[in-house]
């Protein structure tokens, strides 16, 4: 691998949505603190959901308002429906709206209530409304991989709802591995169909869970097949409330591990983000999925001096 890869911290929102222990709207500006000081300039800070659907969320906009104002980074909102998207236009403090639908419609029905095609127009009216605006607005398709409820999706559906997504000008499609299933070779095929759909006009993000030891390793698969953004979250914490089973993400400080000894350039710190990791253990007051944190960095040993 070589080239240059944007790495999206996402432990803010969908790393600390699943957790049980709530963390204060002053830790969670810690933690995003934090992920600047590791060199991220692209982090998913919160989600605008209900929040007696979602309560690790409920902080939302306070959150938005203690954010660091500052030139060099994008903050991203994660929007399930309109009301969500208007709640962060209303904070007048994020960069990008990030919006979620299914590749599914059962997953679509008990994440977000409603189905493809709802999902899609949803999207396409906020895409439009965005677009008009001159306000950055991705979309990432959910369960691309396989959903929890239906099973295998068919790689065909996944391209066609982002072949109707891409006439409404996301800056970025995104496709999730909500629940963990994917492998590499899915993983190469699905991305590489949609490279050759979209060439250069449309930046491919991925966003794996760890689920079944597998995320590490489809996250350099999608590099090799072009995505030039991947998700991850310190520590590896993370999950989907509305996905049984669905783990963490690939935690950030691994996968900054695997791209700086694959001569990618990043731009993060790894002991910063060890550090995070650990602070984050601490908070939560429970080991977090991490290998780096274990293990640390490596260092070859030069041997003795002669």
């Amino acid at each position: 691998m070589t080239g240059q890869i944007t790495v999206m911290e996402v432990s803010p929102r969908d790393g600390l949505q699943n957790e049980s222990v709530l963390l204060s709207t002053e830790d969670k500006l810690e933690l995003i603190d934090r992920s600047l000081a590791s060199g991220a300039r692209r982090i998913e800070v919160t989600s605008f959901v209900h929040p007696k659907v979602v309560p690790q969320m409920a902080d939302a906009e306070a959150v938005c308002q203690g954010l660091p104002q500052r030139g060099d980074v994008t903050y991203t909102g994660l929007v399930l429906n309109r009301r969500g998207y208007e709640r962060l236009l209303a904070t007048e403090r994020l960069n990008e709206a990030g919006i979620v639908i299914p590749a599914s419609d059962t997953f679509g029905s008990r994440n977000q209530g409603m189905t493809v095609a709802d999902g899609i127009a949803m999207a396409t009216d906020i895409l439009t409304d965005a677009r008009v605006r001159g306000f950055r607005a991705q979309v990432t398709i959910a369960v691309a991989f396989g959903c929890p409820f239906e099973g295998d999706v068919a790689p065909e559906a996944v391209l066609e709802i982002a072949r109707r997504l891409a006439d409404s000008g996301p800056v970025e499609i995104g496709l999730a591995d909500t629940i963990g299933v994917g492998v590499p070779a899915q993983v190469r095929d699905l991305f590489g169909a949609l490279g050759d759909e979209f060439g250069d006009d449309i930046p491919l993000r991925a966003h794996f869970h760890d689920t079944r030891n597998t995320g590490i390793a489809n996250a350099d698969a999608a590099v090799l097949a072009g995505v030039t953004t991947l998700d991850a979250s310190i520590g590896g914490i993370g999950g989907c409330p509305f996905a049984p089973s669905a783990t963490g993400n690939i935690a950030t400080e691994d996968l900054v591990y695997l791209l700086g000894r694959s001569g990618v350039e990043h731009g993060l710190d790894l002991e910063v983000l060890i550090d995070g990791a650990q602070w984050l253990s601490d908070v939560l007051g429970k080991p977090v999925p991490s290998s780096l944190l274990r293990a640390g960095d490596f260092v070859a040993d030069p041997g003795p001096e002669d």
